[in-house]
């Protein structure tokens, strides 16, 4: 642990005994967001996105440390294990230069090199390598006999075992590495006969591509390996220059004029085309392709924490709309907690046209269920359904808004939705969906592959174990920092709350069904299988309404609650008293609070606290209305502003829902009037835009659009 802490610390840059305290946390089942919020004095303040590095980091020393057993027993069992080989991978903690310490040490299938070896042909390689004898034919003759036929078959024999040392030589592969590094360039070409293909039109701009690695960005690079996978793009990675390559190699390898600095030249050349340049371009496609996912996968993860955390309408009587034409529009009412009261559907669209009809069983319901909202989900019919339902007269005043539908049709068809609607069919369960996004998006988003949201770029071509962990670890960051009521949660919102997982999210439902709503958070010990670990991970992220003591609807945790009644005790008040009474808390001074083992950060985050308990930290919703002139593509025209929302942010800029079907894209360097390198620094997820369209391409549906000189 010790060697480690000093690795990451300096790999990251931080002080050593902040590691330290963060793994000790961490490897004691400590989670992010507990150590984050909770343990700042320890850590000395790390963010989420700090300690998961640290986390993430002691993942790979942890694999690479097993991997070095694996290596060291393989080495010991040739009996090749010296004690300078034994200390160089003890102290190497690079994955690539441990790799090429192994690699001739590792057991190889059959190769041309092991051959030659069969046939005694190393004496000869030896010979050659060492480039002074000078009547080469007279020696190879020595070794035509038994398997090897000719002098020829001698010389290709022993050529094949110098190009394999050539290619296992560290300093040669640490060499082309550099050529790689410094002039890689990437190049895809269409494979023949299939540029006519259908599925080939998407990749028309790489049917004769070329640009240097380096410069090829996440996105274009993601497509590329896409049309590879799919068998419409030949792709390789190549340095700029081989024959400087091959140049250096032999500068290397070479020494003197005569016939066997010929033979080990040959001999190089052919350890560069045939073993060490595909060995070093699978290498770069591997690291670069590595490097795209982490972008990409940063991409998505930052999309979906702003979508899980999209402006709640809150605990409002709501009516779900799932539009369509000829299936008709699914309507659900639901109540404040976003439980089903009513469905059925109407058809105010063509080819029924039953808009009269339609209307009345609108307004009749909203009067009824006493509907306060309605969520139109943005899908097919969407417009032509939100000028029919804004054009009506309630006998109250009733907020319209359009909801994001992505993964609705997901979670309709899921165990989780079957599970809660058993006797339901797919289209009440989807329109139900919609309906509690408006509620509350984190809440509802919570039940769906976070992979189906739709707010990332290429997520089925990225390293999908990476790409699990990373959103998983966004939901539970965004449900932690919300915080979640216990008495109204569902099983999928408590499982990612810290320290609890399916089994006792799932107990505590239970326990709630049999014995009724929590009334303090010390009750959790009474679910089965609470232990001390999991309440202390999980309390204080738990909310408690109307609890008897008011800190059990706030992000004060349990252990510091007797340090707030100690303040409450010293002002001669309650803990009510003191969260009520902003005088009362301008009397504290934390100073006197601080002990050994609550300092500065803990007492800070406790007064922010008590001055706005429980606060949900995401912002108010807005109503938004798309332009009423502008239904279809054909409505759109070069020049024309409009109101639009961002649907989704790449790192190539951002798409923008403009109310028709298409998306139009605004590439980032239409983002602004000032230079962007990062589209998240200027636009969130789900935020109001203006827009002005810069050019439409009817027959490929795709609209450019630009922010720039918009207010």
């Amino acid at each position: 642990m010790e060697q480690f802490s000093q690795l990451i610390a300096a790999e990251l840059k931080l002080p050593i005994h902040r590691i330290e305290n963060t793994l000790k946390l961490l490897t004691g089942g400590a989670t992010i967001p507990f150590i984050s919020r909770y343990r700042k004095e320890a850590t000395g303040g790390l963010d989420e996105v700090q300690i998961s590095d640290i986390h993430t980091r002691y993942e790979k020393l942890c694999e690479l440390a097993k991997r070095k057993e694996t290596i060291l027993s393989t080495i010991e069992e040739q009996g090749k294990l010296t004690d300078d080989l034994r200390r160089r991978i003890a102290d190497c903690w690079d994955s690539t230069e441990l790799e090429d310490i192994y690699l001739p040490y590792k057991p190889k299938r059959k190769t041309r090199a092991e051959a030659a070896r069969q046939k005694g042909l190393e004496p000869l390689a030896m010979l050659l390598m060492m480039q002074r004898e000078n009547n080469l034919s007279a020696r190879v003759r020595t070794f035509v006999k038994g398997d090897v036929k000719d002098e020829e078959e001698a010389l290709k024999g022993a050529r094949d075992i110098i190009a394999e040392q050539v290619n296992e030589d560290e300093r040669a592969r640490n060499l082309m590495r550099n050529q790689f590094s410094r002039q890689a360039v990437i190049t895809a070409k269409v494979v023949k006969g299939k540029e006519t293909e259908e599925s080939a039109a998407k990749y028309r701009d790489y049917f004769d591509f070329s640009e240097p690695l380096k410069r090829c960005t996440s996105h274009r690079l993601l497509a590329i390996r896409r049309g590879e996978s799919e068998g419409i793009l030949k792709v390789s990675i190549s340095p700029a220059d081989e024959e400087e390559c091959n140049t250096r190699l032999e500068r290397q390898f070479v020494r003197g004029n005569n016939e066997c600095a010929r033979q080990v030249a040959e001999a190089v050349r052919d350890a560069y085309k045939r073993l060490l340049k595909p060995s070093i371009e699978t290498e770069y496609a591997a690291l670069s392709k590595e490097k795209a996912d982490e972008e990409a996968i940063r991409v998505f993860a930052g999309n979906l924490r702003q979508l899980l955390l999209a402006p709640p309408l809150g605990q409002k009587r709501v009516m779900g709309i799932d539009p369509g034409f000829r299936t008709g529009c699914k309507i659900v009412c639901l109540d404040a907690q976003g439980g089903l009261l009513h469905n059925e559907a109407i058809y105010p669209h063509p080819p029924k046209s039953e808009y009269s009809l339609a209307a009345r069983k609108l307004v009749k319901l909203v009067e009824q269920y006493k509907i306060e909202a309605i969520a139109i989900g943005n899908g097919t019919a969407s417009r032509e359904t939100e000028q029919f339902v804004t054009s009506q007269r309630y006998d109250r005043e009733v907020q319209v808004f359009v909801v994001s539908e992505d993964g609705a049709s997901i979670y309709s068809a899921s165990k989780t939705a079957r599970e809660e609607f058993p006797d339901y069919d797919v289209t009440v369960r989807g329109a139900v969906s919609i309906g509690r996004r408006l509620i509350d998006p984190l809440a509802e988003l919570v039940k769906i592959d976070a992979k189906s949201i739709g707010v990332g770029q290429y997520q089925h071509d990225v390293d999908q174990t990476q790409l699990k962990a990373a959103l998983d670890q966004t939901v539970e960051s965004c449900v932690n920092l919300v915080g979640v009521n216990v008495n109204t949660a569902s099983k999928h919102l408590l499982t990612y709350v810290s320290g609890l997982g399916a089994t006792l999210a799932q107990n505590i439902v239970d326990y709630r069904t049999e014995n009724g709503a929590f009334r303090s958070r010390r009750e959790l010990m009474k679910v089965p299988r609470m232990g001390a670990k999991a309440f202390e991970q999980c309390a204080g992220f738990l909310r408690i309404p109307q609890a008897e003591n008011p800190l059990d609807n706030s992000a004060v945790h349990p252990e510091s609650y007797a340090i707030v009644e100690r303040m409450a005790k010293d002002l001669h008040c309650t803990v009510a008293d003191l969260i009520r009474d902003k005088g009362l808390r301008e009397r504290i001074r934390i100073e006197d609070y601080v002990s050994d083992t609550v300092g500065i950060p803990t007492l800070t985050d406790i007064m922010q606290e008590l001055d706005k308990p429980g606060r949900d930290p995401r912002q108010k919703i807005q109503v938004f209305e798309f332009d009423k002139n502008v239904r279809t593509i054909d409505d759109l025209q070069e020049g024309m502003e409009l109101p639009g929302i961002v649907t989704n942010i790449t790192n190539f800029g951002c798409f923008v829902d403009i109310g028709i079907k298409e998306n139009g894209l605004v590439h980032i360097s239409q983002l602004s009037d000032q230079f962007v390198s990062d589209p998240t620094s200027v636009v969130s997820i789900h935020q109001h835009v203006r827009v002005k369209v810069l050019s439409i391409d009817r027959e490929r549906k795709r609209i450019q659009l630009t922010m720039k000189g918009m207010k």
